[in-house]
């Protein structure tokens, strides 16, 4: 929210830390659970999501949030708002739009996923004294509760322009309207033309609007497609005016058939007194057809010289500084977080992986053999794993104490492709490059110009990456995976 950005400032000499990422560099998703439709406020130095819980309908009786000082570390703040504080809203809350004004914290929000304008439902506000709530309702009924211009009253967002005035764009069913809001932020004003509503629908516009200005132009932003599918999508358009019109630029944000499916209905953050801004929004992991099964997810967004938006890259990273490893997935062996790491206790074959899938790529991770006289590597272009020493189709590259770099291929079982003498000492932290491009796979361990192992193979041409132990314990740091 633009007018919450304004007032974000660091403490004393914190200014190093304002975040300048590429993507989550503590992993995506962000936070644990299930969570989708994420709109953000920066309430003096603390970053704020409000997300959908994404479950059944029925099981929407409450929204939660996350602060956080760096989009590093976040804190949830469960029940910020439930339907047990509203009395017209049952379920199907969705959407919070966060915003503060009047010295009051207020959330947008929808509730009962109406059909038609004889049902109860629609678009409420909420109102705090801070914002982690808890949030009550502010006028005990809908703020919008009709189908106005073809636009189903859900997926609001707010925004305070420089001079004050308050607009919340919203629609679902193919069609958005903007409306002004009052200063006491709880009713609707009108336009000069003594009109409440204003269509506004871009082309190809489905649901979730998300408004924000940069150098004196409005952006408007929406999703497209089929919330449950994998082809769910952000585009946008720029004008000269808060009400348009809107004519739609470019999809900047879509499904990567290397990282996610169904990348949609975001926000966005600018760090404040900075040209750094990113989108906030939720997908689909690539294992998953489960239409609510949808995560939190960020990644840098750019803007060209002439102020269009360059299409968003779904990075993939994890350096383990939030002290969690959400979004991995371990098969035997022992697994923990702590001090900014990924451990892994001595094991025979254990192994955790990210639900990705890359062909081509180069692979970075930072490893450091702690105990026993085995191995610890890298797993990739793996598909079928399961918990056992070789368990899995793919590749490993890792190293050993014994003072080897090693390379295999698994079907489950073990095929050693090449080894390299190299001393490796345990404790000593080890930067591992893998190259997989086409039937060409290099290792690189510390010399990222010359590779210790090159070997040509054709087996495996595709899967998830991750790590793994054989009869040694390992930390691993700074992932980092990159298509190629």
């Amino acid at each position: 929210m633009c007018v919450a950005l304004a007032a974000f400032s660091l403490p004393g000499a914190a200014a190093a830390a304002i975040p300048d990422y590429t993507t989550a560099e503590a992993g995506n998703p962000f936070v644990d659970g299930l969570y989708a439709d994420p709109d953000v406020a920066v309430y003096g130095s603390t970053y704020w999501v409000y997300p959908t819980s994404s479950r059944s309908y029925a099981e929407q009786t409450y929204l939660d949030a996350f602060s956080s000082q760096d989009l590093v570390h976040w804190t949830k703040h469960p029940n910020v708002l439930t339907t047990a504080r509203v009395s017209w809203a049952k379920y199907a809350m969705w959407a919070p739009a966060p915003v503060q004004r009047n010295g009051k914290y207020y959330l947008y929000f929808a509730a009962n996923d109406i059909q038609n304008n004889s049902a109860l439902g629609g678009i409420g506000v909420a109102v705090a004294d801070r914002p982690e709530g808890p949030y009550t309702d502010a006028i005990g009924r809908p703020l919008i509760s009709q189908f106005v211009n073809g636009a189903q009253p859900i997926d609001q967002d707010v925004f305070i322009d420089d001079d004050g005035q308050a607009y919340m764009y919203y629609g679902g069913w193919g069609h958005a309207n903007v409306v002004k809001l009052n200063s006491d932020m709880t009713s609707l004003g009108t336009f000069a033309d003594g009109t409440t509503y204003k269509e506004i629908t871009p082309s190809n516009y489905t649901e979730g609007p998300q408004m924000f200005k940069r150098n004196g132009k409005y952006y408007l932003m929406w999703s497209e497609g089929g919330w449950t599918g994998p082809n769910y999508s952000v585009s946008y358009a720029i004008a000269d005016s808060p009400t348009g019109p809107f004519v739609k630029l470019d999809r900047v944000l879509d499904q990567d058939p290397a990282v996610a499916r169904g990348a949609g209905h975001n926000s966005v953050i600018n760090v404040p007194g900075t040209s750094t801004w990113y989108i906030v929004y939720h997908r689909r992991p690539l294992s998953q057809t489960d239409g609510n099964y949808r995560q939190l997810a960020y990644d840098r967004m750019y803007f060209n010289a002439d102020g269009t938006i360059r299409r968003v890259a779904m990075l993939v990273k994890d350096n383990f500084d939030d002290t969690n490893a959400v979004g991995w997935r371990t098969y035997g062996g022992g697994w923990s977080t702590s001090g900014g790491q990924y451990l892994a206790a001595s094991s025979a074959g254990g192994k955790s992986l990210l639900d990705v899938n890359f062909a081509n790529l180069a692979y970075d991770a930072d490893i450091t053999l702690t105990g026993g006289g085995g191995d610890g590597g890298l797993l990739f272009r793996t598909t079928g794993a399961a918990v056992g020493t070789d368990s899995h189709q793919g590749y490993y590259a890792g190293i050993s104490t014994q003072g080897r770099v090693v390379l295999g291929r698994m079907n489950n079982n073990w095929t050693q492709l090449a080894s390299a003498a190299l001393p490796i000492t345990q404790g000593t932290r080890y930067h591992l490059r893998i190259e997989a491009i086409g039937s060409s796979i290099k290792v690189y361990v510390g010399d990222l110009t010359t590779p210790k192992i090159s070997v040509t193979d054709t087996t495996w041409t595709s899967g998830a990456t991750g790590v793994r132990v054989f009869q040694t314990a390992a930390s691993y740091d700074n992932i980092a995976v990159t298509p190629r």
